[in-house]
């Protein structure tokens, strides 16, 4: 690690699980090279840095209030708790985007204030915030450089839809990205698809937000949650694309507590206990448990539920499932309800744990064999430097770019379903888990160039001081106050 010039940096994160988490391991690593930290935070989502704050006691917090906004439920700070789509998505950046004066008043008053800012792409509004001050913004990407590539070039080079021959369906082909990947309409951001089914200029929100996202990159630099060799073409294509060389994969983040056993508490609450969960897969042999995650947002359909259940039941093999029951706005007769039975019928075989789960325990005990997940960057990250082969089956957001990259590029991973238009049937699971074993060697050999990377001298090593480098360079000369 470098040594640092003590330089004060503002970190804020979108609240959902997916982007808190690895801010979380972020602002860590910010401690670790010895920066002055303060975090941004509304109250209901300050439990969840409560672990970091208690690993160091000098981070500072800085809590605002939550902005109203009529599409936002009263009470509500955090996208977990809600059903994550499109116009909700919207509505909650629209909401946060109102932080921008309070926190400039703060910033105006502070006797020290932090001479830059690090924000997750959801957050753009805290660039409008960094021109004011003078200050730079470093965007962090909490998902890969392929996925963040794809988010930017919707915004800014809105690709046109096309209709393939004999197919009524219609595709968004990225002929600017390396490896040209196309997606269907329906699997395209639900953020950029509720945009333009808002007829854009006509919505103000979506149009503010497509705004936010162009303005990403109008930022200092940007911070990956990869490492070079996983992503090299998608890392230099980000580079030429915003004509500098400060795009930094500084990943894999290692977790808070690097022993990996920290308090379940993490991630939200647990039907059990990390000392319970490990007790019982110490009792099973080597690779011969099946992991089964589809993250801490998407709640199952009940259809769903039921072929994981029975592929589960008709292969025999050891599984632990974490399940997410129905958030609001979702009717519990249709989401995440176990099968009526089904605990009862695998009952000494499997684990069902209910909300949340350790993950970076589960997956790194030698135990496991696979994942079924839902390849959302972080758990795909987690299944990667744990070694572990993957079976991949993705819902929204940024998860059908994870898994072109886990699948089609890297081959760690083995595609069994598409959303909820493409479920397998539970014989073709019970094939795909028999087969996911065929893929160990090549992840086997992925978590090297993990480890490596964040190793002394590894490329994230590097790159992590490259970063604190770029940072020393500012003084309060600068500041625009």
């Amino acid at each position: 690690m470098t040594e640092s010039s003590n330089t004060h940096v503002l970190v804020y994160s979108f609240p959902c699980q997916g982007h808190l988490l690895p801010t979380i391991d972020l602002t860590n690593q910010l401690a670790n090279h010895g920066l002055t930290i303060t975090i941004l935070l509304t109250p209901k989502n300050m439990a969840i840095f409560n672990p970091l704050l208690t690993k160091h006691p000098s981070i500072n917090t800085l809590i605002l209030p939550f902005p109203t906004h009529p599409s936002v439920p009263p009470g509500v700070e955090n996208l977990k708790d809600v059903p994550p789509s499109g116009p909700c998505i919207i509505a909650f950046m629209t909401a946060l985007s109102q932080l921008h004066a309070p926190l400039l008043n703060w910033f105006q008053n502070h006797p020290s204030p932090p001479l830059a800012i690090i924000s997750d792409f959801f957050s753009a509004w805290t660039q409008k915030t960094a021109d004011q001050l003078g200050i730079p913004r470093y965007v962090f990407s909490e998902t890969g450089a392929l996925s963040f590539s794809l988010i930017e070039s919707l915004w800014e080079d809105r690709p046109m839809k096309k209709k393939v021959d004999g197919d009524d369906e219609e595709v968004i082909y990225f002929n600017n990205l390396p490896n040209c990947p196309n997606y269907p309409w329906w699997q395209i951001s639900s953020i950029y698809r509720a945009y333009v089914q808002g007829l854009g200029k006509d919505d103000i929100d979506g149009e503010r937000v497509r705004e936010g996202f162009v303005s990403n990159l109008a930022c200092h630099g940007v911070l990956i949650n990869s490492f070079f060799e996983l992503e090299h073409e998608y890392v230099d294509y980000l580079k030429r694309k915003m004509g500098h060389e400060r795009v930094w994969s500084i990943g894999p983040l290692p977790p808070l507590d690097e022993s990996v056993s920290g308090p379940i508490q993490r991630g939200g609450s647990s039907s059990m206990s990390s000392s319970e969960i490990t007790s019982w897969l110490d009792r099973c042999e080597k690779g011969s448990v099946v992991y089964i995650s589809f993250g801490s947002q998407h709640v199952l359909k009940n259809k769903h539920m039921e072929t994981i259940a029975l592929s589960l039941e008709e292969s025999g093999v050891k599984f632990i499932w974490l399940v997410k029951s129905a958030t609001t706005g979702l009717d519990k007769q249709d989401y995440g309800t176990i099968p009526f039975g089904f605990e009862d019928r695998v009952a000494g075989r499997g684990l069902v744990i209910k909300e949340w789960g350790p993950q970076v325990v589960i997956l790194r005990h030698p135990a496991i064999g696979a994942f079924l997940t839902h390849c959302g960057w972080n758990s795909s990250i987690e299944s990667i430097v744990a070694g572990v082969p993957m079976l991949a089956w993705p819902m929204t957001a940024d998860q059908y770019a994870n898994a072109t990259l886990l699948v089609d590029e890297l081959k760690v991973a083995i595609r069994v379903g598409q959303g909820e238009r493409i479920s397998p049937q539970p014989c073709d699971l019970v094939k795909h888990i028999d087969r996911c074993g065929i893929e160990k060697s090549r992840s086997l050999a992925l978590k090297r160039e993990a480890i490596e990377a964040i190793g002394v001298d590894g490329s994230s090593f590097e790159n992590w001081n490259e970063f604190v480098m770029d940072l020393g360079q500012f003084n309060y000369s600068q500041l625009s106050i």
